[in-house]
């Protein structure tokens, strides 16, 4: 592979895009596609995070469930998913108390924080093994003006009831951070392979009977009481069905007026040698996220790579989802690779690839139920942050299709502001994503300052 210096001097087109995403492989397994006419009590559609774990809980309270996806489960976000189970941290709490109140805030930071346990418990009780690094992850800060925000928010999650901690420049040094990064806030949870957790999902959905089907994309469903699935060689009925389609609900025809999808990019070294391991530091492999407008993440793999995510959105007109990569993303992660960790110059890129997450205005989830009879359920707009709400979305989701009334599913009730039509749809986003990379890029340019005046 090109070295990290020869990428950057040539752009991003010398840099491996992998259609995948990269943390899954085409399973050994893959399970048949839905041929002729099925019955259950649950049809899933979405074979994610949200869709399999919705599965799971319903067939551990007896019901039979389909689930329909349409490649194979983990292909969509959950297999191209920077793998940080976080909690409230990934919020920003001033923006959404603002929108929803204190009151109903603070159960928003529930669900949240709440979440985390919830994973860590179902991958031992599905023997789950993903590389789970109960590390806790810490959102930091790579110039001092950005402190003063970071605090301000740190210290509002904390009145939300948020578990949250300051950790100071001292600390920072003494625990092996990457110098690059000066301060942060902490909040418990870790870094797992998010490829291997979606498959130890569906590997348990399988065994416990659970019918999925692979290759089978949804073309379209009617409403009633009792709900029909069109696919292409086959139909499936139940009276429930559950959309865990997370950014491809869209282009069903569902929720285009409450969510867009947002397009993230990823880039993964080479594998870190033992000389610059040690030379980084960073023994515990916390997971770190930056309180830029449009963040940086960096990890360290199991396996001992380094992966770096988002920097730059995208936006396809529509909401439409295509497979592509987005080089202008992948050219500023490896600009961020070569500025934050200098002493790895001649590091590496293996990969990169792009995936698509849904986003409502006000940058919170989006669950409920819709359709006549009230028994169409969906669970969308992680914004980015889904490893952890929406696995624990299905669970809730289950138990109130089991008849329970969850009371923290009823918390999470509100009025998601309208997306606006196309062309004006495409014109805010585009606006709004030019607005945070100027922020971020004045934020860089004085990181840049201070390490020339400090020679």
């Amino acid at each position: 592979m090109n070295a990290l210096n020869d990428s950057a001097r040539s752009g991003a087109e010398s840099l491996k895009f992998r259609s995948l995403g990269g943390w899954v492989e085409l399973p050994s397994d893959l399970q048949p596609a839905l041929e002729g006419q099925v019955q259950a009590d649950v049809i899933v559609v979405g074979a994610g995070f949200a869709g399999l774990s919705t599965a799971l809980e319903l067939r551990a309270l007896g019901a039979d469930v389909i689930v329909l996806e349409q490649e194979f489960a983990g292909f969509g976000a959950s297999g191209r998913n920077a793998g940080y189970l976080l909690g409230s941290m990934g919020v920003e709490y001033e923006f959404f108390a603002n929108r929803v109140g204190v009151k109903q805030a603070t159960q928003f930071i529930r669900f949240y924080d709440e979440a985390v346990p919830y994973v860590e418990g179902r991958l031992k009780t599905l023997g789950i093994d993903c590389d789970y690094n109960p590390s806790g992850v810490l959102r930091a800060g790579v110039h001092s003006s950005q402190e003063k925000r970071l605090r301000q928010n740190m210290a509002l999650g904390q009145k939300l009831g948020a578990m949250t901690r300051f950790v100071d420049g001292d600390e920072m040094r003494a625990r092996g951070i990457p110098s690059a990064f000066l301060f942060a806030a902490e909040q418990c949870g870790g870094t797992l392979n998010p490829g291997k957790y979606v498959s130890g999902l569906r590997r348990a959905a399988i065994e416990a009977g659970v019918r999925l089907y692979e290759r089978t994309p949804l073309l379209s469903f009617s409403e009633g009481a009792v709900i029909t699935c069109k696919t292409a060689h086959g139909s499936a009925t139940a009276p429930v069905m559950v959309l865990a389609t997370n950014a491809y609900t869209p282009q069903l025809g569902v929720l285009r007026n409450k969510i867009g999808a947002i397009r993230v990019s990823a880039l993964e070294t080479q594998p870190l040698s033992t000389e610059q391991l040690a030379t980084l530091g960073w023994q515990g492999r916390e997971g770190i996220i930056t309180p830029h407008y449009t963040m940086e993440s960096h990890r360290l793999t199991a396996h001992g790579t380094m992966v770096l995510t988002v920097k730059k959105l995208g936006y396809a007109y529509g909401s439409k989802t295509p497979n592509i990569p987005d080089q202008g993303a992948y050219k500023a992660l490896a600009q961020v690779l070569r500025e934050r960790y200098p002493a790895l110059q001649g590091l590496g890129i293996q990969h990169c690839w792009s995936g698509y997450v849904s986003g409502a205005y006000d940058f919170l989830p989006v669950i409920g139920a819709m359709g006549a009879k009230q028994n169409i359920f969906y669970t969308v707009g992680c914004t980015g942050h889904g490893l952890g709400t929406q696995s624990f979305a299905g669970s809730l989701l289950a138990a109130q299709i089991n008849g329970d009334k969850p009371e923290l599913l009823a918390a999470l009730q509100h009025k998601t502001p309208s997306i606006l039509p196309e062309p004006l749809q495409w014109c805010v986003m585009q606006s709004g994503f030019a607005a945070a990379k100027l922020m971020d890029t004045w934020t860089d340019k004085k990181v840049r300052k201070d390490k020339a005046r400090k020679g």
